[in-house]
């Protein structure tokens, strides 16, 4: 047999050969808007790590002398009205707006997980937290948020309590209505039957079946946190005023939005990419964990 007809021979069974990526990584692989939404979140993430080192200047520093220069060389975005660095202050900013998305996601979770497990399996509970749910839904959400803000006072943590205190009760009903939809299935009250307590029946049978909800979910709360986040820090009611966030710094730029319109444009630029990752993240992962969407 001949060099060609051995390389031939080869690429065949190359080509027809079965992938060994299993089945959900293929299809993870192929959703776009999962992989942009990925790839621009981790864009994100790597800035915050590395915002020491990305940092020309210092982000706290006032340069009375540089106020108001505009994108150049030394400052790659400008300067605010205090002479400090925009790039940096975009920068250290991706840090607090991920650390409140992410600990507000998981708080949420935890919280929306144990309230909607509570209320979906006690029929006598059942009522009265859904109306507490229900009262907290009824306010706004950034109202609700200033109005804690207003009586535990400004810092990172308050903010990420207050964002938490909003934004559970959306995901306590969800795990409730999930919760309520698979109770009387056959298999649960085939466990029941056996014996198994309600508590085991819930973390065996009832809680893999929230995972994919639950991660859809969290996606969007991530955003709404990082968004609530900068309204707060704009509002001057969220982290305080010296601490580099994206609300904060687009706060300072809103008196000479005029002459100096980079100091809010940038870091609503990064506030919008952040967002617009996340919510495709959110719908990529909701088209491929619900049965009803997924393309055989």
């Amino acid at each position: 047999m001949t060099d060609a007809a051995v390389d031939a021979l080869g690429s065949a069974v190359t080509v027809g050969a079965p992938s060994t990526r299993p089945r959900w990584l293929r299809r993870l692989l192929a959703n776009r808007n999962v992989m942009a939404g990925a790839l621009i979140l981790l864009a994100f993430v790597l800035a915050a790590l590395l915002a020491g080192a990305l940092s020309t200047h210092n982000p706290t520093r006032l340069e009375p002398a540089a106020r108001l220069q505009p994108p150049s060389a030394r400052h790659f975005l400008g300067t605010d009205e205090f002479g400090r660095d925009v790039w940096s202050l975009v920068l250290h900013g991706s840090r607090i707006s991920l650390l409140v998305g992410v600990t507000t996601m998981l708080l949420t979770s935890v919280g929306g997980i144990a309230v909607g497990l509570v209320a979906g399996f006690s029929r006598r509970l059942d009522t009265v937290v859904m109306r507490v749910m229900d009262g907290l839904m009824a306010f706004p959400a950034i109202l609700l948020a200033i109005a804690l803000m207003a009586v535990r006072g400004s810092g990172v943590w308050n903010v990420i309590f207050a964002l938490s205190i909003v934004y559970m009760p959306r995901t306590a009903m969800l795990i409730r209505s999930t919760v309520l939809s698979i109770r009387e299935l056959d298999y649960v009250q085939a466990a029941r039957a056996l014996g198994r307590e309600d508590a085991g029946i819930a973390v065996r049978h009832i809680l893999p079946n929230c995972v994919g909800p639950l991660l859809v979910q969290g996606s969007f709360v991530f955003a709404y946190a990082i968004l609530a986040e900068a309204i707060l820090g704009f509002l001057g009611v969220g982290v305080p005023p010296y601490v580099p966030s994206w609300g904060n710094v687009i706060a300072s730029g809103k008196n000479v939005i005029r002459e100096a319109f980079w100091v809010s444009l940038f870091p609503g630029v990064a506030l919008t990419l952040a967002g617009l990752s996340l919510n495709l993240l959110g719908d990529g992962l909701r088209d491929l964990l619900d049965p009803r969407l997924r393309v055989q």
